[in-house]
């Protein structure tokens, strides 16, 4: 099976969200399964093509009613990955940043579309390789299911199936109409399209056009059918139910693992972390010039800063439990500046038990990870969210929201002799059910150790690897042909 995953992020390449973890992990899975898998992305100009050993594989001309684009392909195999790397001036090869702004990123993309099916065909001729899937990735790939199916009539494209991964259904490539009738891109008229108004919505074509739809984890799958979550899409999604499905995301379990990690300060795993996690609690609050205490309650965050992600909550609700807990408060993340200003007042009243760092830090991160007690991720949606299954691997116990993949991989402590748990959950979205969550986790930190530890440990053996998820993919992708080749 010859699957090819055309997405605008993949690490260690380009990231800005979880897009980027899911393209750079889930193809290695699938080789792991024997899978021909394959990675097309733009090779943008902050990506090091020598420190990859990203080579000039061909040049094609790309003929547009705008003008004729000439095409590098560029190539890298990385542990037998093949992975193409698309540039053209003016759209990709000099940027500083993955996305840029909405006027440009909008043709930027679309030119992607284009330049992916060309760049099969090219495939086709130098490698003697054609894909049987093309698995597409938010709105950034959204018209390829479209190319597909206005090129159904082709010998070979009629039997190359697509699948498209909704990794955030709030971003979707609107209003593009304009730039489509300039390049001479035939008209959607599929009719779940037209009677919506949603033509010129690149995601939503995406939905409408592919064979086989996927969320990032199963509960993100059901939230996105109704118009809370849906933002404007529930209705196209609802039409598409027998064939969407619900794949939760994998995790890296050879990058996170606290037994090998070369950043923390004492590694560790499910048999010894009483005994040899606690240095790394020391080291976090070293490192951030925190008082270095052991019955302190850390409270850790590695965020982007934005309201998707809870801050509200966070700033509204953490705010009591600074004034009166033994409490330490240590936040890393950037984003939305209202927000960022917000927390930075927060951490600047309560400075002598609170920290903020702005920006990325890497090592920190994993630092926060492996030393902090409870890791809060109070998202208002949250598609799958990997936070919390490194945090869980690493033996801090999440505090999150019950939404998207929080709640598929997050179960509640049972107040008890814990049984049952690997975290603390709440529902509502308010900052005092977010306070009153932290509360009962302070309290289950106190005066149930016993209890606590046997969450860590138990949150420590789940297991989130890749394999799992990766049979699920092979399987929508055998849906996927199937569909697309009886109706060929």
């Amino acid at each position: 099976m010859h699957i090819l995953f055309a997405a605008a992020e993949a690490i260690p390449y380009a990231k800005r969200g979880g897009l980027a973890d899911v393209v750079g992990s889930l193809p290695y899975a699938l080789r792991r399964l024997d899978v021909d898998a394959r990675i097309m992305m733009p090779l943008y100009g902050f990506i090091d093509r020598d420190r990859y050993n990203i080579t000039h594989e061909m040049t094609f001309q790309l003929p547009r009613p705008t003008g004729t684009a000439d095409v590098e392909i560029w190539k890298l195999v990385a542990d037998e990955m093949p992975i193409y790397f698309i540039k053209s001036w003016p759209f990709f090869g000099d940027e500083f940043d993955v996305y840029t702004e909405w006027k440009w990123d909008v043709p930027r993309f679309i030119f992607f579309n284009q330049a992916v099916m060309a760049a099969c065909e090219q495939l086709k001729q130098a490698e003697a390789w054609f894909p049987d899937v093309i698995h597409v990735n938010d709105w950034h790939t959204g018209l390829i299911p479209f190319f597909l199916d206005e090129s159904r009539h082709d010998a070979a494209w009629s039997r190359v199936a697509s699948v498209l991964s909704i990794h955030n259904i709030a971003h979707q490539g609107e209003h593009v109409g304009g730039w489509l009738w300039e390049l001479g891109i035939p008209g959607r008229h599929h009719p779940d399209l037209v009677y919506q108004g949603l033509t010129d919505n690149m995601l939503a074509i995406a939905i409408a056009y592919s064979d086989m739809v996927s969320t990032v984890s199963p509960r993100y799958a059901i939230e996105i059918q109704y118009p809370y979550m849906g933002y404007g899409l529930d209705g196209l999604i609802k039409t598409r139910s027998d064939d969407l499905y619900g794949i939760l995301n994998g995790l890296d379990v050879d990058r996170f693992n606290p037994e090998t990690d070369p950043v923390i300060e004492s590694r560790f795993n499910a048999e010894n972390f009483r005994e040899k996690r606690p240095p790394n609690k020391h080291k976090l609050q070293e490192s951030v010039g925190l008082p270095v205490r052991d019955e302190t309650f850390v409270i850790g965050i590695v965020t982007r800063i934005e309201w998707q992600k809870g801050l509200d909550l966070v700033r509204d609700g953490i705010r009591p439990f600074l004034t009166e807990a033994d409490t330490q408060f240590i936040l890393l993340g950037s984003g939305d500046p209202d927000l960022s200003a917000d927390m930075a007042k927060l951490v600047s009243d309560f400075e002598f038990k609170s920290r903020a760092i702005f920006g990325y830090d890497a090592a920190l991160a994993q630092r926060i990870y492996a030393g902090c007690d409870i890791f809060l991720m109070p998202s208002h949606f949250e598609p799958c969210g990997i936070g919390q299954m490194i945090a869980m691997r690493y033996g801090a116990l999440p505090l999150v929201r019950e939404t998207g993949g929080l709640a598929d991989t997050v179960v509640n402590y049972d107040n008890g002799p814990a049984d049952v748990g690997t975290g603390f959950v709440f529902s509502w979205e308010e900052p005092q059910a977010l306070l009153n969550t932290v509360r009962w986790a302070y309290q289950t930190f106190r005066n149930r150790q016993d209890a606590w530890q046997r969450m860590q440990q138990r949150a420590m053996q789940m297991d989130f690897s890749w394999d799992k998820s990766a049979r699920a993919y092979i399987t929508l992708y055998e849906k996927a042909i199937k569909k697309r080749r009886e109706t060929a």
